[in-house]
């Protein structure tokens, strides 16, 4: 789906909380910018989040361009933390595009880096966290077992 000539290789990956209940809505998340509005800042994912958000209201289309949208909204307080895209119009598919269809409102949710276990930021091609042992959570942040001695955390 993503254009060629176009890298995404080197942003970070993070894990997006709902900000206003902390709730973690994707452990995926990715800072991205509208492509029909360029000083829109945004978070996106590729994957649905699942049992962290659901659809609300009825799909509506922008009038920049003609993407099919549903609003999402974080289930644990039912704020709208973002949106779906639906169906992609035709000039947003045929730019460059990270193929990211859950975009996240950076003002509903707050954006923290994940770090891998050697405590190096994890770039979107880095390791995958969820397969390096156990992951707790300190508020909003989701940390390996092998990362709580740097932040003081004791396992229970």
């Amino acid at each position: 789906m993503a254009s060629s000539g176009c890298t995404f290789e080197d942003r970070s990956v993070a894990v997006l909380c709902c900000r206003f209940c902390r709730q973690v809505l994707s452990s995926r998340g990715m800072r991205a910018v509208l492509l029909a509005d360029t000083d829109t800042d945004l978070y996106s994912t590729d994957i649905p989040p699942s049992g962290t958000v659901d659809f609300i209201g009825s799909c509506y289309f922008t009038e920049i361009c003609k993407c099919k949208l549903k609003n999402i909204a974080c289930l644990k307080c039912g704020n709208v933390v973002g949106y779906h895209v639906i169906c992609p119009c035709k000039p947003c598919l045929l730019s460059c595009n990270n193929g990211h269809l859950w975009m996240f409102h950076s003002q509903a949710v707050i954006g923290i880096n994940r770090l891998d276990p050697s405590g190096a930021w994890m770039a979107s091609r880095g390791p995958q966290a969820a397969g390096q042992g156990t992951l707790f959570f300190f508020g909003c942040e989701r940390v390996a077992l092998g990362q709580l001695a740097r932040f003081g955390g004791k396992h229970r």
